[in-house]
């Protein structure tokens, strides 16, 4: 029987942890792994048409199932552009082991073509970074590079030169078993009662819930009840927070709800479980702040803090909740609720359309996407204003998923991302709410739909122009600048791509539309003329904004630019 080359060896590795697919672009330092997967019918390569693209769908696969992803990149530039999607997955905190193919062996130093050194190139990307540079130390350092993955729940790297891959492994089978493990966490007795003894003195109690919260929603829903708190969830917690949940405010911060801001403002304690919401500015000054997060070095992050508990969220509301005596002052919870409405009912007439009349108002478009999707549809979103119209406008039911590059920030996020959701989930319906920027950015890949059939629809919200960064620099007091577009015809490139292209330039043409890419079986894109002014006021406005925004409008005056302030104004108030 023939020996195993390393290649094989590491192959066998991933199958044997449940691995399906790789992700990535193939070079020839990346042959011996490549090679070993096409003689395989339990693994399968997903050739992308971008590295960056391939890490950005290994980490929404990993996100969708909480199980180990894969990504790969040959050697110098190739796994170099695996970087940004890596970061992405790093602080998504997603479990993915990314391949990196080295240069040979015995040119590593010398200044070899495509040579660099990926220990230092992936180091702040990474839990753990290690070169195989023996054929003795596979599987061993694939195995630890999984196990810190899926343990940290972030990125692993391994770097493995071409002609190591192709020499014969010294043993030939994986060493550990992947067991999926759910270790639980909670604090201490003492700390619990700590916990008990501050919430049963408080009357107004406010809850900021994350994706810490996620499996955790009838204990969440419980704790709200007991304690009269309304919840605010930050972005990432949407998706696990917003159903079936009388308590909920929406969301603070930059994309949020005047409501979401008022009840964490109201409050004289705000209890944070599972979240990592960055915005100082949107915290309370004066109310007493407890944190629960099962990470301990997240604890005082991000505001001032009176007491931290390291536990995951289910554990320790469990433990927590027979030690709480039911709160009796309900007037913050009304007040905060009320508030909600009125909120929730003004963002709902943004979301209008009239029949053949311009412009289309990006909300109107979220809306009817909420509408006609399906029951447990996965939506991807571009960073910027695709964002905030999901954050506004998509409701979360439980089965529905919701991701976006959330913490990273990168643009062009929501296409690589759909390509991983539907590469593992073929029978669900994925949706981009992509940006003409995002989009455009890598908009190759919507050969990678076409060439594996992949049934994803794309709507591309175009307004030519980077419409977030426009609304940034207006309250800045910065005149627009370096932010227009000039786009193709994205339904022809579309349709010269294989996929269906169609379009819609007036509210009565949108419904139709979707409706149609929806129902149609294989890749679609949607290009939908949306209205490049539209204004997302966040949910309380700083001085420094007012300020910046009046500075804008004298500015564009004088500068011959008063149409703009005319456009603004007919967008923006005359619905």
């Amino acid at each position: 029987m023939a020996r195993k080359t390393v290649a094989e060896l590491l192959v066998d590795v991933l199958v044997d942890a449940g691995v399906e697919r790789i992700y990535g672009v193939p070079g020839d330092s990346l042959n011996g792994i490549t090679d070993s997967i096409r003689t395989r019918n339990n693994i399968s390569w997903v050739g992308v048409r971008h590295e960056e693209v391939a890490a950005f769908a290994a980490g929404a696969e990993a996100h969708l199932t909480g199980k180990l992803a894969v990504c790969a990149g040959s050697c110098g530039p190739g796994n170099m552009h695996l970087i940004n999607g890596l970061y992405d997955c790093q602080r998504s905190r997603v479990p993915v082991v990314a391949i990196a193919a080295q240069i040979p062996s015995r040119e590593i130093g010398s200044g070899y073509f495509q040579e660099t050194d990926p220990k230092h190139l992936f180091a702040q990307c990474s839990h753990y970074c290690e070169l195989v540079s023996e054929p003795e130390q596979m599987p061993r350092v694939l195995e630890i590079a999984m196990q810190t993955a899926i343990s940290k729940r972030g990125v692993a790297v391994i770097a493995v030169p071409g002609d190591i891959a192709l020499k014969h492994a010294v043993v030939d089978a994986p060493r550990v078993r992947f067991n999926e493990t759910t270790p639980r966490v909670c604090p201490s007795e003492e700390d619990l009662n700590i916990l008990a003894d501050v919430l049963n003195r408080s009357k107004k109690i406010t809850i900021l819930g994350g994706a810490g919260c996620a499996g955790a929603h009838d204990e969440l829903i419980e704790l709200a009840s007991k304690l009269q708190a309304p919840i605010v969830h930050a972005l990432r917690g949407k998706e696990f927070i917003e159903y079936d949940n009388p308590f909920d405010v929406g969301m603070t911060g930059l994309l949020g709800f005047s409501s979401g801001y008022f009840a964490m403002m109201d409050c004289e304690t705000l209890l944070m479980i599972g979240t990592d919401f960055p915005y100082q500015e949107f915290f309370p000054k004066d109310a007493t702040i407890l944190q629960i997060d099962v990470r301990g070095e997240q604890l005082g992050k991000r505001s001032k803090l009176d007491f931290g508990f390291v536990g995951d969220t289910r554990t320790t509301l469990r433990a927590l909740l027979p030690k709480l005596r039911q709160n009796q002052h309900a007037a913050h919870l009304t007040e905060s609720l009320e508030h909600y409405r009125k909120t929730r009912k003004g963002l709902d007439e943004l979301a209008t359309g009239t029949a053949n009349k311009k412009p289309i108002h990006p909300q109107y478009v979220a809306s009817v996407l909420n509408k006609l999707a399906a029951e447990d549809a996965v939506f991807s979103c571009d960073v910027g204003t695709p964002t905030i119209w999901a954050a506004r406008y998509l409701t979360m039911n439980g089965k529905r998923r919701l991701l976006g590059s959330f913490n990273h920030g990168s643009m062009a996020n929501a296409l690589p991302q759909a390509i991983g959701v539907q590469a593992s989930h073929p029978g669900r319906q994925v949706i981009t709410m992509s940006g003409d920027g995002g989009f455009s950015m890598l908009m190759g890949d919507v050969l990678t739909l076409k060439q594996y059939e992949l049934p994803v629809k794309v709507i591309v919200f175009k307004n030519d122009a980077l419409a977030f960064v426009e609304l940034e620099m207006k309250a800045n007091g910065f005149l627009n600048f370096a932010t227009d577009l000039h786009n193709p015809d994205f339904t022809k490139i579309a349709e010269g791509a294989g996929l269906l292209g169609l379009r819609a330039e007036t509210p009565d043409q949108v419904e139709p539309a979707i409706a149609q890419a929806l129902k149609h079986d294989g890749p679609a894109l949607v290009e939908v003329q949306v209205a490049r002014q539209e204004l997302s006021m966040p949910p309380t406005i700083f001085y420094e904004q007012a300020k910046g925004f009046s500075l804008f409008m004298l500015r564009a005056v004088l500068n011959g630019r008063g149409d703009e302030l005319v456009d603004l104004a007919k967008v923006n108030l005359l619905r």
